[in-house]
């Protein structure tokens, strides 16, 4: 009983060291966050003190009231909402049909196509900027959202992931329904479409995290200031209030927290969706 009871002391004393050095690394984690939300509330030039305060003297909601009436950046944040959603929908159905697909139908050149796309992976996205831009001029879609959206509808990871997730739909279910006389487009949306709910709720967060937070693309192809997502608008805005610490701190902060929203209100069903998709796949 003696050995049992020092046992069952040490791994209580391992579990709290482990949480207590998880919960010290989540600290250190969410400090910048925490010290970018109390300095947005800081009246102007406070933070530049040495050394800078953790508190703001007096909370004031200033620096927010200027985002919104004098630089105008309530339209970058409806211009971003209007990107990602299009973006987040219009790619989930791409990706889906795509991965479905690759996984279940069977026409020639399949697997050649599909190793075709991952060679792709390890092409740096930078790369294909240069091209992609004359495209879209091409095609008429400089300076407006058509060119921000257009290249974002179909991504290798999005096709990769509904991909492995499809493989472990039973053939026979497909089958049986094939034989009932239930079309290829009912069949997708009645039977696989329910089945891969769990993996399409992580590829839209990942798509609507990706997309809101994309900069160097739509800076490369916007040119209005009308047009600016939110990422895009405040590095503008850096340009011209060089030295407002809060002032951009409080536009960092409408910048990051309806992902972060997102992500904690969506997180069981993202984790969800990515351990069912490396168990099945």
């Amino acid at each position: 009983m003696t050995g049992l009871s020092r046992e069952v002391g040490q791994s209580r004393i391992g579990a709290i060291g482990i949480n207590a050095a998880l919960l010290l690394l989540a600290l250190v984690s969410l400090a910048p966050l925490a010290w970018m939300v109390s300095v947005s509330f800081m009246p102007s030039g406070e933070a530049s003190h040495f050394p800078p305060p953790l508190l703001p003297s007096a909370a004031t909601l200033a620096n927010y009231h200027e985002l919104f009436a004098r630089t105008g950046i309530g339209r970058n944040f409806a211009n971003s909402l209007l990107v990602s959603g299009v973006i987040t929908v219009l790619s989930l159905l791409v990706n889906t049909m795509a991965g479905y697909a690759f996984a279940k139908l069977r026409f020639a050149g399949r697997e050649r196509v599909f190793q075709i796309l991952l060679a792709a992976l390890v092409i740096p996205g930078q790369v294909a900027m240069l091209p992609l831009f004359l495209m879209m001029k091409g095609l008429g879609m400089a300076n407006n959202f058509g060119g921000v959206i257009v290249p974002a509808l179909a991504t290798v990871f999005g096709i990769f992931l509904v991909r492995q997730y499809a493989r472990s739909i039973p053939d026979e279910l497909l089958e049986a329904a094939r034989i009932d006389g239930a079309s290829e487009a009912r069949i997708f949306v009645q039977i696989v479409l329910p089945m891969l709910k769990p993996v399409l709720v992580t590829l839209a967060i990942f798509t609507f995290m990706a997309s809101w937070n994309d900069f160097m693309w739509p800076l490369i192809v916007l040119n209005d200031q009308s047009l600016y997502t939110l990422p895009v608008a405040l590095a503008s805005l850096s340009r011209e209030h060089i030295m407002d610490v809060e002032l951009m701190m409080a536009g960092a902060v409408i910048t990051v927290l309806p992902v972060l929203l997102l992500f904690l209100l969506l997180q069981r069903y993202y984790i969800q969706g990515l351990l069912l998709g490396s168990v099945k796949g």
